[in-house]
């Protein structure tokens, strides 16, 4: 029962696995940058965010959504949507730090973590409905 349940919901645990492996390169990045290196906020953040889109595609391509075409055309098409939908949940995520942190002196990691659990939801619909959808 247990396995017929993985088999069904694979790409959800896929994604929920790799997303964590992908949040948690986030948030180390984005606490190394802020808290151990001192740099702003903002900058922080992109940072974490580049580290973690870089490491979301990969995942997200090869074992979450079983894209295995390496046709340049598909790659392209790919690499395109994907990190033009990562740079929308991207501005998103910035548009949230900027004014919890920023604006109103909320807790930075705090934020952070709620901050990733939106564009988390958002960012699987796009590669659901987008990115790599089954033709």
């Amino acid at each position: 029962m247990v396995l017929e349940l993985m088999k069904k919901y694979k790409e959800q645990l896929l994604y929920v696995f790799f997303g964590g492996v992908t949040t948690l390169v986030n948030i180390l990045t984005f606490g190394v940058c802020y808290e151990g290196m001192h740099l702003s906020n903002m900058i922080s953040n992109i940072l974490a965010w580049v580290l973690a889109v870089l490491v979301a595609f990969i995942t997200n391509k090869l074992w979450v959504f079983d894209s295995k075409s390496m046709d340049m055309k598909v790659v392209l098409y790919e690499v395109a949507t994907f990190f033009g939908c990562r740079a929308a949940t991207g501005g998103l995520d910035l548009a949230i730090m900027f004014v919890s942190v920023d604006c109103l002196a909320w807790n930075a990691m705090i934020m952070k973590i709620l901050s990733n659990i939106i564009v988390i939801i958002a960012n699987y619909i796009a590669s659901k409905l987008i990115i790599f959808k089954k033709k």
